[in-house]
C-alpha cells in the first residue's frame, strides 16, 4: 500500500465496496464493476435535490465520495423523468458497454447502498429518488 495510514484505510474501504459489487454482480472485472459503480452514484446523484445528494454523498468512503462530487454541477439537476433515462445516463457512464445490464448494475449498486447506509438516511434517500426510479430500491 501507500504506508500512509489514512490513505491505506481509505483505498481498503473503497476496496470492500468493489468487491461487494464484483461479488453482487457474478463479475471477475473489478475495473468494469467500479466503473459501474460511478456510473450509477452518478445517475443517482443527478437525480436527486442537491441537499439530499450532499446528504447520501456524506456516507460513501472519501475516495468514492470525491469520485462521488466530480463533475457535479448543481444547475445540471435533471431528476430523471423516467427510468429509462436513468438507465441510459448509467449506459454512457460505462461508455455503453454490451456486456453490462444497466438495470442490474442499477438494482445492484443500489442494494449495496441500502446495506450500508443508516436506516434513517436510506428510508430519506428512497423518499426523494423520482418515482419512475423506485421499483430500483430492493424492498
Amino acid at each position: 500500500m501507500t504506508g500512509i495510514r489514512e490513505f491505506d484505510g481509505a483505498i481498503a474501504a473503497a476496496d470492500e465496496w468493489i468487491d461487494d459489487l464484483t461479488k453482487r454482480l457474478v463479475w471477475r472485472d473489478r475495473e468494469k464493476a467500479y466503473s459501474a459503480l460511478i456510473a450509477t452514484l452518478h445517475a443517482l446523484r443527478d437525480s436527486l435535490p442537491a441537499h439530499d445528494a450532499v446528504f447520501l454523498g456524506d456516507y460513501l468512503t472519501i475516495l468514492l465520495r470525491g469520485r462521488y462530487y466530480e463533475g457535479w454541477r448543481l444547475a445540471k439537476y435533471s431528476s430523471f423523468k423516467s427510468r429509462d433515462a436513468f438507465l441510459e445516463r448509467i449506459r454512457e457512464g460505462v461508455h455503453h458497454d454490451p456486456g453490462i445490464d444497466a438495470e442490474q448494475v442499477a438494482r445492484a449498486v443500489l442494494a449495496l447502498l441500502a446495506e450500508r447506509l443508516p436506516a434513517s438516511e436510506l428510508e430519506d434517500v428512497k423518499a426523494v429518488t423520482p418515482k419512475a426510479l423506485r421499483s430500483l430500491w430492493p424492498t
